[in-house]
């Protein structure tokens, strides 16, 4: 597939490295040097330095030959992205894809008006790191959390502390007689590892970040590994007032009792105190934490840190998890910070450009997959496929498959059922199967299921 990314920032940069190990002819143009040397070091593709907006670069980077064109610089050039898609379009890309700041441009009207423009697919970022803060407000006790096919398969990531249950088991203690039912480990997290388990003798430990794919019946029981419980959570407070927190007070509305929203700046106190007439908006910043304390923080089940700066939304949760607040979320944009985040007992951590990667990838696979997620603190990816008739994935029992060692095949809904897949499983035309891969296997796993 010919892919052209405009932008090489974080997003860009992040998106080349997914799609480098695969079979793609990759094109990135960026109008700083410093970015695109930094994408030449992670991704095997063609760098052209210029102005994504400009119809000799764009002709520079052979966009009429493109099956797919995604424009990701950085939110304040809205409008260098909605341009150059534009032109990617009317030059002959097959699919093009732009970045906004604006939830606006998604409502129904706003979205078909740009489709019919040429645009196939907007993203916000904000909006879907708002959802990903939501479904982690449903299941407190998880570090990580998607559901699949309508929540019939369900994926929870859980941080063994001292004292879990798990620590020092194998996997036979989550199943002893192998038949997995409700629930499996698929992925582990440790010391800047991932691990795929499937062998004997591993055996889990203290500070692993396990991710387990679970069915609807079997998340609460799969949680007691960790020794953590569900938070019913009826007050919340949200540090930073910015476009993620107004995007989740829209989807928060009417399920929290009492939410707080604690902003530094005078004019975003006023915007969101004349948008919305139910949440408490107190002008301060998140890091101080003698504010905190005369806000009572110790009162709220949930604290949620979206700022602007990484630092503050992890030196808040810090702070919040110490005076006793037992569920933290922090939006953290600087990768490298996830991990110390997680270190310093930030129960949860989001990151819009992972998350925003995750979702333009699926364009690069398989017509029949349905969704794709960079798990935090990992390099692992979560997928979720439909297969073909006649696929290679439909052609026996699971163990005889020569499925790669990297990867591994959580659960698979076929109708009203799921269940969680073993080596015996045979998977059947149009089965929504939910798969953990390491990135350089993507390209393989996806041939199994056209």
């Amino acid at each position: 597939m010919k892919i052209v990314i405009a932008g090489a920032g974080e997003v860009g940069g992040h998106l080349a490295k997914m799609l480098s190990g695969g079979s793609h002819d990759l094109t990135i143009i960026d109008n700083d040097p410093t970015h695109l040397a930094n994408v030449s070091s992670i991704a095997d593709a063609i760098t052209i330095e210029g102005d994504t907006t400009s119809i000799e670069v764009l002709k520079q980077a052979r966009v009429s030959e493109a099956d797919l064109f995604i424009a990701v610089a950085p939110a304040s050039t809205q409008d260098s992205n909605i341009v150059s898609a534009l032109l990617a379009k009317k030059l002959g890309a097959r699919i093009v894809t732009a970045r906004i700041n604006n939830n606006d441009y998604l409502d129904t009207d706003n979205n078909v008006l740009f489709k019919d423009l040429g645009i196939d697919l907007l993203f916000y970022p904000e909006k879907i790191a708002a959802g990903e803060i939501c479904d982690l407000l449903k299941q407190t006790g998880t570090n990580e959390y998607i559901e699949f096919a309508g929540g019939k398969l369900q994926m929870v990531a859980l941080r063994l502390e001292e004292g879990a249950p798990l620590i020092r088991k194998g996997l036979e203690y989550m199943s002893p007689d192998g038949d997995y039912t409700q629930y499996k480990a698929v992925a582990v997290a440790r010391d800047g590892e991932t691990i795929i388990p499937k062998t004997a003798n591993f055996k889990f430990q203290e500070e692993d970040l396990v991710y387990i794919i679970s069915t609807r019946d079997g998340v609460d029981a799969a949680m007691e590994y960790s020794g953590k419980r569900k938070i019913d959570i009826r007050n919340l407070m949200i540090i930073g007032g910015g476009r993620i927190c107004d995007t989740l007070l829209d989807k928060i509305a009417g399920s929290i009792d009492l939410v707080k929203i604690i902003e530094k700046r005078e004019e975003r106190c006023s915007y969101l105190a004349e948008k919305y007439s139910k949440p408490l908006i107190i002008q301060g910043d998140g890091r101080n934490t003698d504010l905190l304390i005369e806000e009572n923080i110790k009162d709220f089940d949930a604290v949620v840190a979206v700022t602007s700066s990484s630092e503050t939304n992890i030196l808040a949760c810090v702070a919040a998890k110490r005076l006793g607040v037992k569920k933290t979320i922090a939006e953290v944009e600087n990768l490298e910070y996830i991990k110390l985040a997680e270190g310093m007992g930030v129960d949860a951590v989001i990151n819009k450009k992972l998350s925003t990667a995750g979702r333009i990838f699926r364009f690069t696979l398989s017509n029949k997959i349905r969704t794709v997620k960079c798990l935090n603190g990992t390099n692992a990816e979560v997928l979720e496929f439909i297969a073909n008739p006649e696929s290679r994935i439909t052609q026996g029992q699971i163990k005889d498959l020569n499925f790669p060692n990297e990867a591994i095949i959580g659960g698979i809904v076929r109708g009203d059922e799921c269940f969680i897949a073993n080596q015996y499983s045979t998977i059947k035309a149009y089965d929504r199967v939910v798969v953990f891969a390491l990135p350089y296997v993507l390209d393989k796993v996806n041939k199994f299921f056209i």
